[in-house]
């Protein structure tokens, strides 16, 4: 059966690698819209970014993408994928800085730094968040219905379409692990798709609520696999895109042993 999401996704979104000072003045122009501007978040007050442009020191070792709205062409979302450091490999992430993390649920000495990246500055602009009912129409989705009842959108929400872009270049890269500190309804909407992370500490105070969250691509992959077949085609395009070396470590954070240490997150 075609898979129309697959196809919507291709009408409607590009994912760009801001590789280019050009790029990433739109994505760092882009950030600063949506977290200074529009949201007014804590700690990204617009006066402290005369330039226009929000960037922050992790900026120097991180990968970053733009999300491309291809019927305006213009580029409407941004994510970047904070790498360790070349010039300072045991630098923290600012998930190991800002947040209290279990060490009950992860110890992240014993993670391949090499392989793991910290999700961050995942934004959209405002007119295209603001999405009336979206969270029932991302649920018929999310149970994989490929009906189309007359006013559902054909693709469940613009945020999937980031993280599609997060997921495909983490597997270009050889990233095995994620990190990131979020906002716990971000968190849900990706469960919507069988994204979501892991958390593995308490909501602390960090430009607002946020939680640090853990995941490993394979898991959260083989989770789509099973749970949500139209999705998993999504983001690995029909199975061409897949990890090369799926991690299978040690080091599993989230055993069955410790679950019962994640719930009471």
């Amino acid at each position: 059966m075609p898979n129309d999401m697959l196809s919507a996704f291709d009408e409607y979104f590009e994912i760009i690698t801001a590789d280019s000072p050009e790029l990433l003045e739109q994505a760092f122009r882009l950030r600063y819209t949506v977290l200074c501007v529009e949201a007014q978040a804590p700690g990204f007050e617009a006066a402290h970014y005369p330039d226009g442009m929000e960037t922050d020191d992790y900026d120097r070792h991180a990968h970053h993408i733009l999300l491309k709205h291809r019927p305006s062409g213009k580029f409407v979302g941004s994510a970047r994928l904070i790498f360790p450091d070349p010039s300072n490999p045991v630098k923290p992430f600012p998930f190991e800085q800002h947040t209290q993390i279990d060490p009950a649920l992860i110890d992240t000495s014993k993670l391949s730094r090499q392989h793991t990246v910290e999700i961050s500055r995942f934004v959209l602009l405002g007119r295209f968040s603001r999405r009336r009912e979206e969270r029932r129409r991302s649920e018929v989705w999310s149970k994989g219905d490929q009906r189309d009842p007359g006013n559902r959108r054909r693709f469940p929400h613009p945020r999937l379409a980031i993280a599609v872009g997060i997921v495909r270049m983490c597997i270009r890269q050889g990233i095995t692990h994620w990190f990131s500190a979020m906002e716990p309804a971000l968190n849900r909407l990706l469960g919507l798709y069988e994204l979501q992370l892991d958390p593995v500490g308490p909501l602390v105070d960090y430009h607002g609520p946020r939680r640090p969250y853990y995941a490993e691509l394979s898991k959260i992959l083989d989770r789509m696999r099973t749970n949500n077949r139209p999705i998993w085609e999504l983001v690995t395009d029909r199975g061409k895109i897949q990890p090369l070396f799926p991690a299978r470590t040690p080091e599993r954070a989230l055993n069955a042993r410790n679950m019962a240490v994640a719930a009471k997150y």
